[in-house]
Parts: C-alpha cells; structure tokens; sequence
C-alpha cells in the first residue's frame, strides 16, 4: 500500500497530501469508485453536498473496514442562490451531509463558493466557527475564494480557514494566491489537479518528464503538486487509473524537471477551465 504523506493544517489536524475526488461520479457509481479507491490505499475523500454522492461514498466508507481514525472525508456546503444562509439553514445542510455519509463528524468542511455578489459569506462562516468549536468538525475552509475574499474574512474571523480548495494545475498556477496562502496559514488543495485531462496531459513537456521518469503524464503532474506542497485530489472511476494516481511517491522530480512544468504557468497564465469564482451564482 501506497503511504501517503500527510500536512499539517493550522489548527494541528494533519490531512493526506493526495486524496480521492468524487465530482460528476453519480452515488451508485461513487460507492464503486471509493471503494476502489480505499482498497487502493487512498484514506482521503473529497465530496460535496452539489455533487448528490455523500450517500453513495458513505456507504463505501462504512463497508471498507477502514478504521475511522485512519480517514479524512471531505464535504462542502453548497450555499447555492435559492437560499438565505443564515444559521439555521448552514446548520441544517450540514446535518444532512452528516447523515447522508453516516458519520458523527467531518473532517473537514468547506463553504464551497464565496458568490461574493451575495454578501454572505461572513454570515456563513461564522456558523462554520460554531461547527469547528463543537468538534463536530475537525478542520473548517473554504473553496474558490479569491485573494479579496480571503483578506476579507480573516480580517473579520478570528478563524482562518484551514484550507482553500481552488482550481490549481501547471497551466493555471495560481501562484499569487499560492503566496497568500501561505503568508495566513491556508493549505492550498488543488481541484482539478490534472486540469481535467484537457490538453495539459497531452502536452510534449509534460511527457518528456513523464518519458524520463518512466512514467505517466497523470503521475508526473501530480508529482508537481507534491513537490510543491499542494494537497490534490485526482479523480477517476478506472480502477488501473486510480491505482496510478496514487502511485507518485516512487519517484521525484529534479530542477529541470520542476522547471519545464512550472514554465507551463507562464505560457498558461488565466487559462482557467472551471467557472470565474468573481462571477459564479448558479
């Protein structure tokens, strides 16, 4: 089995540098795909309420064996436009994606969007401060807020996230964000760290490095992501692949290696594949 790293988030909880994501996998096919990905050696799991999968991974987690303690599962609230998100109804979600994973704490719960033209996310965070003090769950953050959501929060919370989970892959770096990150205590966790297969797994440099190393183009990119401190969450309903995912701790890459990815950036610089969070309401 693959032993996977783990990072220290700022409130002491230590998370897997890689874990499993389970976006766009229906619940019946997510139940398959993490069990799989369990058996493989993964112990990190990332859902969320939108993706209507938490029933179907927890019932993978509840049938793995896998002891509690060994698992870090991820769920995200989806503070979507069709509600006012006020204490009760953040409470409320999150005691659903409780019962539909069928567990008595989370790991780690993220606002999903900042939607910053609805003006509430402070609303909502400071029921997320609640949630956290009650140990219901272990780690709080958010996911897709930009530099001037996060200066905005942490200047109004005593409670810095613990992670930020953006969209982050060679092509779209988000280094200044990256830097932000670190200067306030946030663990940066990339989705979409393969940039969803398009065009950067089928990219020369990209294959060079994996030609090198003997290995796949999936492998050398998520190595990038190591190397660089980044947690990711690959995501894949092929067993073989979601083998190979996990498989990048065999290996490193060297300077030149590090470069001709991170070189990418520049060449790709805003090429972002998921939606604009300043814009994001649906």
């Amino acid at each position: 089995m693959n032993q996977v790293p783990t990072l220290p988030l700022n409130n002491g909880t230590r998370m897997p540098q890689l874990g499993f994501g389970v976006w766009q996998i229906p619940d019946a096919e997510a139940e398959r795909s993490v069990a799989s990905a369990l058996e493989a050696g993964y112990r990190s799991i990332d859902t969320a309420a939108v993706y209507g999968n938490e029933a179907g991974t927890g019932r993978a987690l509840a049938a793995a064996g896998v002891p509690r303690e060994e698992l870090f599962v991820t769920t995200k609230l989806w503070n979507g436009p069709s509600e006012t998100w006020g204490r009760d109804n953040v409470l409320r979600e999150f005691d659903a994606s409780l019962a539909k994973l069928g567990l008595d704490r989370i790991d780690l719960y993220l606002i999903h969007w900042p939607r910053p033209m609805r003006d509430d996310f402070l609303t909502i965070w400071k029921t997320f401060e609640e949630i956290a003090a009650s140990g219901r769950a272990k780690a709080v953050g958010v996911s897709n807020f930009r530099a001037a959501d996060l200066e905005r929060l942490t200047a109004e919370s005593p409670l810095v996230p613990a992670v930020n989970q953006i969209e982050l892959h060679p092509l779209f770096p988000q280094a200044e964000l990256r830097a932000l990150h670190a200067k306030l205590g946030i663990a940066t966790e990339a989705w979409s760290p393969l940039g969803q297969g398009k065009e950067l797994l089928t990219l020369p440099e990209v294959a060079a490095v994996a030609h090198k190393h003997g290995r796949s183009a999936a492998q050398v990119v998520l190595r990038w992501h190591v190397q660089h401190g980044i947690i990711a969450i690959p995501k894949s309903v092929t067993p073989s692949r979601i083998r190979e995912n996990l498989d990048v701790f065999g290996f490193e890459l060297d300077a030149d290696d590090l470069a001709a990815l991170d070189a990418l950036g520049a060449s790709g610089a805003g090429r972002r594949i998921g939606p604009d969070p300043a814009h994001f309401d649906v």
